[in-house]
């Protein structure tokens, strides 16, 4: 019996004419019928497709239409049916971000990579951090900070110097961005049972904004973070390329 698949993609033209190609080739089923999602696109769309798809029992097999692709597979229009079946799964929690603004309006939003707080002034921002109820810097003085899960260590994370996590490691990474005070301080590693609660100081005159995978709120004043193991998101790669293997070949380049 073959797969029933659904296509997505992305705006792209590349994307557009994978959609077209393979939907002729394979068919194109309803999602919410399918035995897998296939998204085309970069790793910006297959994070929407993740976040979009999560309700559904189809895991998400990317291939990449895009420019890095670190979530995604090579293209390729033959033998699509045998990869799928042949694919390795990764399941992934994501983040749950808690944020109250200024005028007090309550706002939360899913991560799959990370959750940054950045600063929305020419000024920097001073945040306080808390973990599990304990504060453990008073202030920060930075461009920004951000929690990240080891799928999304590889990216704005490892941008801002922080470190790399194994995929099936349960850690998240508190990462500092451009920090000013304290000068040298790098991040922290904390265990992903961890609640962090960034809390901005002098918000009217240094704003910020937290930003959940492209997703942003503007103007915050308290932001809580942790990961919601009640979410898993089922991707798919092909045997050998799975996200284990390209956060340690990412570490040798």
């Amino acid at each position: 019996m073959s797969l029933r698949i659904a296509f997505c993609a992305s705006d792209a033209p590349l994307a557009r004419a994978a959609l077209a190609a393979l939907s002729r080739q394979y068919g194109d089923h309803a999602e919410p019928h399918a035995d897998v999602i296939v998204a085309l696109g970069g790793d910006g769309f297959m994070l929407e497709t993740l976040h979009r798809t999560r309700d559904l029992p189809a895991p998400v097999y990317g291939m990449n239409r895009g420019t890095v692709g670190f979530l995604m597979n090579e293209y390729s229009e033959a033998g699509l049916e045998e990869r799928l079946a042949a694919a390795e799964k990764a399941v992934i929690n994501p983040l749950l971000m808690q944020a109250e603004t200024t005028d007090g309006t309550r706002h939360e939003n899913l991560a799959i990579n990370e959750v940054s707080l950045l600063r929305a002034g020419p000024q920097a921002a001073h945040l306080r951090i808390s973990v599990d109820g304990k504060l453990r810097m008073a202030e920060l003085v930075c461009d920004g900070a951000l929690v990240a899960t080891p799928a999304g260590s590889t990216a704005y994370n490892y941008s801002a110097h922080g470190p790399i996590l194994p995929i099936r490691s349960d850690v998240l990474a508190l990462t500092a961005v451009a920090p000013f005070r304290p000068r040298r301080w790098r991040g922290a590693l904390l265990p992903k049972s961890a609640h962090v609660r960034f809390e901005v100081l002098e918000p009217e005159k240094r704003p910020v904004m937290a930003d959940t995978d492209g997703k942003s709120v503007r103007n915050v004043s308290v932001v809580d973070i942790h990961s919601d193991a009640s979410v898993e998101h089922h991707i798919l790669f092909d045997p050998g390329h799975g996200l284990e293997e390209r956060l340690i070949r990412e570490q040798f380049v």
